[in-house]
């Protein structure tokens, strides 16, 4: 009887000790993930977020220009599809704040400008908004593996006559 007691025991305490391997793979995961975002720094990603038609096994430099230069393309091919009316020619710079988030979707930041085009050109930042909703898909930046939401400046050089 005692040996049957000391099973028990051993069961009891073996039970309680190995509760952590029955938590589901998902909870573990989350924990696991949760815990190693606490010692990123997100200043840098480790790669670009990325379109289709980019390499993610290219080096981060290429990946970067692949990124801009997608990015670029579609906004200048949407600005390209308006035909603006202006009193004055523009030549201007000017820059696009946004913001990919760890799922790969763009929200706009701030679209900073010259006053010159705000007044001959006031649809300029729903165009602008509309074309980058309409971006082929794009997947999230990451560090260490981890998607990640990552902010961007891009310059564009408008330049109309």
């Amino acid at each position: 009887m005692g040996s049957m007691r000391m099973f028990f025991v051993l069961f009891g305490v073996l039970t309680l000790v190995s509760c952590d391997r029955f938590t589901n793979k998902s909870s573990r995961i989350t924990k696991m993930t949760e815990e190693k975002m606490k010692h990123l720094s997100l200043d840098d990603v480790d790669q670009f977020p990325k379109f289709e038609n980019c390499d993610e096994t290219a080096s981060k430099i290429d990946q970067r220009i692949c990124f801009e230069e997608t990015l670029l393309t579609h906004l200048s091919a949407t600005i390209n599809q308006f035909e603006f009316i202006l009193n004055a020619d523009v030549d201007k710079e000017l820059y696009i704040d946004f913001l990919v988030d760890h799922t790969g979707e763009i929200t706009i930041l701030k679209i900073e400008k010259d006053a010159k085009i705000n007044t001959q050109m006031p649809e300029f930042d729903g165009i602008i908004t509309r074309s980058l909703r309409n971006l082929p898909e794009l997947a999230a930046a990451h560090k260490q593996g981890i998607p990640v939401r990552a902010k961007f400046r891009i310059p564009i050089a408008l330049q109309i006559k």
